[in-house]
């Protein structure tokens, strides 16, 4: 059975990018570690645009086990905790395994931070308001 493009119609010029990166995003998640994602609003007056906090389950890594990075429009999250040789386990249950986490960020969105506490690592991201264009397009008319 063949697999039928997805962003096939006429109608969705140049979103075989986006194809490809949901592609990837569906092969790639494991659900290790598990996540949260939350919308802050900020008090009306303000004026600040929403946030969104991505916190990530990061128990047992340090902050020099994490690695927080945007690459192209994708925020990825990699973790990989160094094996320390002096411990003598009777019973490991809690396992150092390694993990990569990537999310897609839309156009015009930023990571504003990143804070580890409490075996939680939070990324804030700032949600730009779209700005609304409409653009003119001259029509020439060969003589």
């Amino acid at each position: 059975m063949s697999r039928i493009p997805t962003f096939t119609s006429p109608l969705l010029l140049g979103f075989d990018a986006m194809e490809k990166t949901l592609e990837r995003i569906a092969k790639g998640n494991d659900g290790y570690p598990p996540y949260n994602i939350e919308r802050l609003r900020p008090d009306g007056e303000t004026g600040e645009p929403d946030r969104l906090r991505i916190t990530l389950a990061v128990a047992g890594f340090s902050e020099e086990d994490l690695d927080v990075t945007t690459e192209e429009n994708q925020l990825v999250i990699r973790g990989r905790q160094s094996e320390s040789g002096e411990r003598d386990y009777l019973y490991r249950g809690i396992a150092a395994r390694q993990f990569q986490r990537t999310f897609v960020l839309a156009d015009g969105m930023r990571v504003s931070g990143a804070e580890l506490k409490n075996g939680l690592l939070s990324v804030d991201l700032v949600r730009p308001e779209p700005v609304r264009m409409v653009k003119k397009i001259n029509i020439s008319v060969p003589d």
